[in-house]
This record gives C-alpha cells, structure tokens and sequence, in this order.
C-alpha cells in the first residue's frame, strides 16, 4: 500500500440502550434502538461503502446494533469483536486504528459515547460542508455516524489526520 492510499473510517454510535438492572456491559437495546440500529445499518449501505472490517465493542448494546445494522449492508465484513473498545478513550481508540491491517481500506468502529464523538473531533482536521457543525451541534446521539476519510498507513492515523467527509443522525 502506497503512503497516498485513500481510506475511510466510519465510527458508528451504538443504538439506544435500555437501564435494566444489569451490568452497564451487559445492557441491551431499547425499543427504539431496536427500531433505529437497521435505519443506521440502511444509511451505512448509501454510503456506498463496502467495509473490509468491523470493530466491535464487546457490550450488549454495541453486539445488538451490529447485529441489526449488518443485515441492511450489501455484505457483511469481517467483524472482530474488541474488549478495548468498552469504555475506551479516544487516545485508545486512536491506538485500536493503528493497528489496523495495512489491507484495510474501509473500517467501521462500533463503539461508544463520549469515545465516538471525542474521537471524530480529534480525528477531524477538515470537514466538508456543514458535517462538521452538525455532528457538534448534534452532540453525536445514538445510532449517528461519521466518516471521516485520510491517506495513508493506519499507523499514521493521529490528531488532525482527516477530513470529515459525511455525519448522520436519526431523529435529525
């Protein structure tokens, strides 16, 4: 892979969870996360990309919103399933991208807030359009994305590397 290798991140907020008495781990969906998690997974496939890898946060929540919001793309990548992810900060997160495969051209993080949001900020050294007021001003709710684009090697992700090329959110 050249060091001008055009890829895309898409950090994707898990579904509105429900607050049984479980494990903060352990919660599941909501109803509406249930009913929002296969919208997202439907805006994901109009972005057109196809995805060569999934991280996934090892949380109920997260597991259900991929597992709900895969069924919607034209196929289905291969997914790994991160314990670091739960909780993680976006240092860590950043830390989880370097790492990622030099064949990779197109990844999808399944994660949490405030890790999802806190890491499109950091990442973001340019945004397209108005992607950059909305996803601030949205405060990155529930079942929203990012994408945010940038060449080179996943090792050279950082501080400022990209360019925030679409956000969404439902209930928008």
């Amino acid at each position: 892979m050249s060091v001008d290798t055009p890829r895309r991140i898409v950090l994707l907020r898990h579904a509105k969870a429900d607050w049984p008495q479980v494990s903060d781990h352990e919660r599941p969906l909501a109803e509406r996360g249930r009913k929002d998690a296969p919208v997202a997974g439907r805006r994901l496939a109009e972005t057109g990309i196809t995805f060569d890898l999934a991280l996934c946060s090892t949380a109920a929540r997260t597991r259900e919103t991929w597992k709900l919001a895969v069924h919607e793309l034209p196929q289905r990548p291969r997914t790994v399933y991160e314990e670091r992810l739960y909780e993680a900060s976006p240092g860590e997160i950043i830390a989880l991208l370097n790492e990622t495969p030099e064949e990779v051209d197109d990844l999808l993080v399944i994660g949490h807030n405030p890790g999802m949001h806190a890491v499109a900020d950091a990442l973001t050294g340019q945004a397209e359009g108005d992607t950059l007021t909305r996803m601030s001003r949205g405060a990155f709710p529930t079942s929203a994305f990012a994408v945010i684009g940038f060449s080179g090697s996943w090792k050279s992700v950082e501080h400022g590397v990209g360019t925030l090329l679409s956000y969404w959110a439902p209930h928008e």
